[in-house]
């Protein structure tokens, strides 16, 4: 009997043991293909991005695709000061939206009050780029959103005591759950949920968009405007096109497609390089020495200074240092055919290039609440 006690006994505990295994947060659900899907319950609402017409598809990971929830959550991130070290600035701090999300200085101001490198770069449509930085260092939203947190001289903060700040929060740990499901905070999703943020960021509502995208004016309001849009778009007049023209770069009037992403548009002389390589210094290759991600000239009457080192303070500056043709430098772009020489725009053109540059300016965009502080 007490053989038989003892095998009876052992046969419970083996069955406790299997049944205390048995728990719900093991259980895998697969769909018919026995593909590993999410477990059953609330999912975060697809977030629909407004693509304007004539706008080539965007990039959007499959692994963060855009949620309403996600956005969400990306925006307040974006603005929290937490994310500093010494919670004094976020990433709203050098990129402002009433400012195209760039900032007035010549370049940006740390935690510590050190200068920043480069000048802070205007975010919007953002979901159609392929590199970030003005040297492109890496290639998506989710990676660049890690950086400027540890950064030194920007943030200069570690990501686990932003996590840390941010589990201990009353909001943040239900935000998190809704936008990427149960599970601890981590530096990933918060960088996901950022990413998410910058692609929502869209401006395609220019009197430009209505009247060349959209069609829906026939002219633009200042006749200075329309004959700068001739010259705009002529090899002989202003020749900017090649960079920032509609065709060329799919509306976006900037940095498109791999061969429309770094120029070198002759700001530097040869010394000056030696400061800054630009694209160089990602590749390592000489012949992209000087070679920067091309910006778009949409919202840059509200953008100034201009160029990855802020060096040129304003749009009569900026129409003069075109005028002027650049300095002829090894790896200048071909298009830059009036380097050395000059263009000789009278008067007149000058300020007509400047009533276009305040046709591309997207009024919606620098005041839509959406993209706005919800700290405020």
């Amino acid at each position: 009997m007490g053989k038989r006690k003892l095998l009876f006994l052992l046969a419970i505990s083996i069955a406790v043991f299997a049944l205390s295994q048995c728990k719900k947060d093991q259980v895998v659900y697969r769909d018919d293909n026995g593909t590993v899907q999410p477990p059953p319950g609330p999912q975060p609402t697809p977030y629909s991005l407004s693509i304007p017409p004539g706008f080539p598809a965007p990039y959007i990971p499959a692994d963060n695709p855009l949620t309403v929830e996600g956005v969400e959550l990306g925006r307040f991130l974006f603005y929290d000061k937490r994310l500093s070290k010494d919670l004094s600035m976020s990433c709203g701090s050098c990129h402002m939206q009433q400012v195209a999300f760039s900032d007035r200085e010549v370049r940006s101001f740390g935690i510590h009050g050190q200068q920043t490198r480069r000048h802070s770069m205007p975010l919007f449509n953002l979901a159609w780029q392929e590199n970030f930085f003005w040297d492109g260092r890496v290639i998506s939203l989710e990676e660049q959103a890690l950086q400027p947190v540890t950064d030194q001289i920007e943030l200069d903060n570690d990501w686990p005591t932003v996590v840390a700040r941010l589990e201990a929060d009353s909001v943040y740990p239900e935000m998190f759950e809704k936008a990427f499901g149960s599970g601890p905070i981590t530096k990933e999703n918060a960088a996901r949920a950022i990413a998410q943020f910058e692609r929502s960021i869209v401006s395609a509502n220019s009197e430009f968009d209505q009247v060349v995208r959209l069609k829906n004016k026939a002219d633009f309001d200042d006749p200075g405007a329309s004959r700068a849009w001739q010259f705009f778009n002529s090899e002989t007049g202003g020749d900017c096109f090649h960079c920032h023209g509609s065709a060329e770069t799919a509306f976006l009037m900037g940095a498109f497609g791999r061969d429309l992403q770094f120029l070198n548009n002759g700001l530097d002389t040869p010394e000056d390089q030696l400061d800054d390589k630009g694209r160089e210094e990602v590749t390592g290759n000489i012949n992209d020495r000087a070679k920067f991600k091309v910006a778009s000239v949409r919202n840059s009457f509200f953008s100034a200074p201009f160029m990855h080192d802020g060096s040129i303070p304003d749009l009569d500056s900026l129409v003069e240092f075109y005028n002027f043709g650049g300095h002829i430098t090894p790896t200048i772009d071909p298009n830059m055919k009036a380097a050395g020489v000059g263009r000789n725009w009278t008067p007149q053109q000058k300020q007509d290039l400047i009533k276009l540059l305040e046709a591309f300016t997207d009024y919606e965009f620098l005041q839509k609440p959406e993209y706005a502080n919800p700290f405020e």
